[in-house]
């Protein structure tokens, strides 16, 4: 799962990080007309939440969980462009419901794909042999143009055999509004807190999108029920990080992307939250925590049990958990799973996250970002996400009402508070 991002950016650390400013007329929902409870789903979220009338945009979708990339295009991006190239400006939120597929198939090679591709697999495998008998002979001028060759041939085999170009529904969402661009892997999000104002303004605009989703419809409507109680007074509980103990060195080959930094921020957040004033539980052990291990917990943030739920926390009501794993969210809706994200929602969090497929670990948000911003109460749920995600048109989802802000009653940090996680990283942003 590990990966390490070595953009070769550096960061342009962003003075202040600017709410949105949501509201609940700025929320557009999709919900699929072959799946009943979709749209009761959606109705139940308007009614809450006080969503003009006209905001939930039924479409004609597949039922199941996948959707192929040429129905994608077809049956959800088109259509909902139509729907909303009026209202362009004013549809800052896309929520996705109960019944809308989770995630997009990887892209078909077309014949011409297929032929060229074979083409550039004998040149690369030509080029490898050239290489080699360059290095043998120790001529290092030829040997590095080879390499280039060899760099140029590749980026071209991947664009022809569209590896990887699998991805979350609503993370490709993100990009609605953007003519074209490239499937392979993923697409540096603007909205990432430390993107460069060059960048942010550079590129078309970017939608903030979650999902009300679940093992049942009820499980999708109480995300928001939940949400807005829990707002009402402000989330408390007990903060539980179960990290495993694993070293950062800043100067060292895991850039602040790999397990060590992910490890050092999940620490990072312990220490940020319980100086904020948090009841924090902190495990730094490789073993996971045993069941049963926390009670009354608000955030939960732990790895690495792949497709193996631990019950090992009990949760305050608006809880969010999340648990860094390569595949807990590949399905939402199978009450029988042993994956993380449906199995922490039936736990009755308020609001998770997870992978529809590898993320690797740069495809996951820092803990210490993205709690550290839900603690200040200057933004909401799917604020605190985007500002903390690296990536959009990538694998992971955010399941909960995009408008909860549960520390809106009772803030805990500033927004100064918050900063790059973990310390000394060299990641790279747009």
């Amino acid at each position: 799962m590990v990966r390490f991002l070595a953009l070769g950016v550096a960061f342009a650390v962003l003075a202040a990080t600017p709410s949105f400013g949501l509201e609940p007329k700025d929320v557009f929902l999709i919900s699929n007309r072959n799946v009943p409870a979709s749209k009761a789903v959606a109705e139940h979220y308007v009614a809450k939440r006080g969503v003009p009338e006209g905001h939930i945009i039924e479409l004609d979708l597949p039922t199941g969980e996948d959707i192929k990339r040429e129905d994608y295009n077809t049956k959800l991006v088109l259509p909902l462009r139509e729907a909303l190239k009026d209202r362009k400006a004013q549809a800052k939120v896309l929520l996705c419901v109960y019944g809308v597929p989770l995630r997009v198939e990887a892209q078909v090679q077309t014949n011409d794909e297929k032929a060229q591709a074979e083409r550039l697999k004998s040149g690369l495998e030509e080029a490898r042999k050239k290489l080699q008998e360059l290095e043998k002979d120790k001529k290092t001028p030829e040997a590095d143009k080879e390499r280039r060759h060899i760099e140029e041939l590749d980026r071209w085999y991947r664009g022809a055999t569209h590896p990887e170009s699998r991805a979350c529904v609503d993370s490709e969402l993100m990009l609605l509004w953007w003519p074209r661009y490239p499937l392979e892997r993923w697409i540096m999000n603007p909205h990432y807190f430390r993107a460069s104002e060059k960048y942010r303004t550079g590129v078309p605009p970017v939608v903030l999108t979650s999902r009300l989703d679940g093992p049942t419809p009820e499980i999708a409507k109480r995300l928001v029920d939940d949400a807005i109680e829990v707002e009402a007074k402000g989330l408390d509980g007990l903060v539980c990080i179960d990290a495993r103990g694993i070293r950062f060195d800043p100067n060292g080959s895991d850039s602040g992307t790999g397990y060590s930094g992910y490890d050092e921020s999940m620490r990072e957040t312990a220490r940020l939250l319980e100086k904020a004033g948090l009841k924090t539980m902190l495990d730094d052990k490789p073993e996971l925590l045993a069941p049963g291990s926390a009670k009354d917990v608000a955030f939960y943030c732990g790895w690495y049990s792949l497709a193996k739920f631990i019950d090992s926390c009990e949760f305050k009501k608006g809880a969010i958990a999340w648990h860094l794993a390569s595949a807990e969210a590949v399905s939402l809706r199978k009450a029988d799973s042993t994956l993380w994200c449906p199995n922490l929602l039936m736990k009755g969090v308020a609001a998770t996250l997870g992978p529809v497929a590898e993320p690797y670990t740069v495809g996951f948000p820092k803990p210490a970002e993205f709690f550290g911003f839900l603690a200040t109460g200057e933004f909401t749920l799917v604020e605190c996400y985007a500002k903390s995600m690296l990536f959009c048109s990538w694998q992971t989802v955010l399941v909960g009402d995009p408008l909860y802000t549960p520390f809106k009653k009772n803030p805990k940090l500033k927004v100064a508070d918050v900063v790059p996680s973990p310390a000394g990283g060299r990641s790279g942003a747009p």
